[in-house]
C-alpha cells in the first residue's frame, strides 16, 4: 500500500470530479454572461466569449452523450 493510497481514497476522487464539474459549468456560464453584458452594454458582439461559452457546453453535452453509450 503505498502513502497514495491511505491519503487519496474514493470519496476524495469524487469531490474531485463533481466539483471540477461545477467549475467547468460555472465558467461556461460565465463566458456567457460577459458575452452578453458586452452586447447589451456595449453593442460588441464578442466572438471569442461566444466560442468559449459555446465549446464548453458542446464538449459536455458530448462526452455527456458518449458516457451514456459507453456505460
Amino acid at each position: 500500500m503505498t502513502i497514495f493510497s491511505r491519503l487519496i481514497d474514493e470519496r476524495f476522487l469524487s469531490h474531485r470530479r463533481r466539483s471540477t464539474a461545477i467549475a467547468g459549468q460555472a465558467g461556461g456560464a460565465l463566458a456567457l454572461g460577459l458575452f452578453a453584458w458586452n452586447f447589451y452594454a456595449h453593442h460588441i458582439w464578442s466572438w471569442d466569449l461566444l466560442a468559449v461559452s459555446a465549446s464548453m457546453g458542446l464538449v459536455k453535452v458530448g462526452l455527456l452523450a458518449w458516457y451514456l453509450m459507453h456505460d
